[in-house]
């Protein structure tokens, strides 16, 4: 098994930057693709940024050139740095690891991703 705990996260008004973390412990080996994803209005997870151990690294449309994700292999742990933040980003954000998937849009529907914080509050105020 592995467990997930983010830090960060917050308040912040439009424009400004927030740091999300994630610490990975347990069974590291069990990893192939480590990342984050925010709960949609409708409950869904949307993917917004995730590495996995082999393969590029992955962002959802709406942060492209907005967030950036960083990833220690050996540590464990993940890292989301939010610039230009919008109110549009208020949401709840999941740190979220597994053994990853192969092809098309499979983390876009976190699927091999088994492990999942409890999630940390984001919010952007304009």
């Amino acid at each position: 098994q592995v467990q997930l705990v983010e830090s960060g996260g917050g308040s912040v008004q439009a424009g400004g930057s927030l740091r999300l973390s994630c610490a990975a412990s347990g069974n590291l080996y069990l990893i192939n693709a480590m990342g984050w994803y925010r709960q949609t209005p409708g409950n869904q997870r949307e993917l917004v940024a995730l590495i996995p151990n082999v393969g590029s690294t992955r962002y959802g449309d709406s942060v492209k050139g907005r967030f950036t994700i960083s990833r220690d292999f050996a540590k464990g742990t993940v890292s989301l740095e939010m610039n230009n933040l919008k109110p549009e980003d208020t949401r709840i954000y999941f740190c979220a690891a597994g053994r990853g998937c192969i092809g098309g849009d499979c983390y876009e529907r976190s699927i091999g991703m088994e492990y999942w914080g409890k999630g940390t509050l984001v919010t952007v105020s304009a």
